[in-house]
């Protein structure tokens, strides 16, 4: 049985990329994929013996541009995004609730987890979330663009993510520590940011973070929004 993501690391932009295996080692989805990387996913599939049937995104994202476009022009996979984030060429919109289905069983839970972005969403697999940039080891997405807020985000960790059995595996989008993977238990007991801290003085502490604008934002949202391809592609 596969419950361990194969877990890819950008080291530019700190961004983690998950490779799921179905249970009958035929098909996989991958998430949150970055573009200078394609060839190197692409070389993991191929090893693996594995066809793409998903490419999934956590949220449009501000600090890198996807492959999603290059991976489903290439493989013939399908793109699934949150309904929320403006993503409109990618198939498949994703809501609170719905199910991604992939190989002979396999079953991602889709998690509505606003706060980071007003559309970011977390996957649940096998006793795993992989959490984008809601929530991270030891820490929480920034909440002060794109449509983010504290309120949500917390609303989003505490009612929901926290709401997983302590032993769920989280698998962020980031990490600037050398940190891999965490579990639910943890972060509820010892996150810095949320761990026994009210909404309101979790609100205060984003809002005085005053963390400078992300260096290609202005780049990796637009083309993000279009799935890392050209506009017009």
């Amino acid at each position: 049985m596969n419950v361990n993501p194969v877990q890819l690391f950008d080291v530019d932009s700190s961004t983690f990329s998950y490779i799921l295996v179905a249970d009958d080692n035929t098909s996989a989805v991958i998430i949150d994929p970055v573009e200078r990387h394609w060839q190197r996913d692409l070389a993991h599939l191929e090893r693996l013996g594995l066809k793409l049937a998903y490419v999934l995104e956590t949220h449009a994202h501000a600090d890198h541009v996807t492959s999603a476009g290059k991976l489903v022009d290439v493989t013939g996979a399908r793109a699934a995004v949150p309904s929320g984030c403006g993503i409109m060429p990618a198939e498949v919109q994703l809501k609170d609730g719905d199910v991604i289905r992939f190989g002979a069983d396999e079953r991602i839970e889709v998690l509505h987890t606003p706060g980071h972005t007003a559309g970011s969403v977390s996957y649940v697999w096998r006793g795993n979330v992989f959490t984008g940039d809601t929530l991270l080891i030891d820490g929480c997405g920034r909440t002060d663009f794109q449509s983010g807020s504290s309120q949500a985000l917390y609303d989003s960790v505490i009612g929901k993510l926290f709401a997983l059995p302590d032993t769920t595996r989280v698998w962020p989008g980031h990490d600037y520590k050398g940190q891999s993977v965490s579990t639910i238990g943890w972060e509820k007991r010892h996150n810095a940011r949320l761990a026994n801290r009210s909404k309101e003085d979790f609100g205060a502490l984003m809002a005085a973070l005053k963390l400078p604008k992300p260096i290609l934002m202005d780049i990796a949202i637009p083309a993000n929004q279009n799935l890392g391809l050209p506009h017009g592609a």
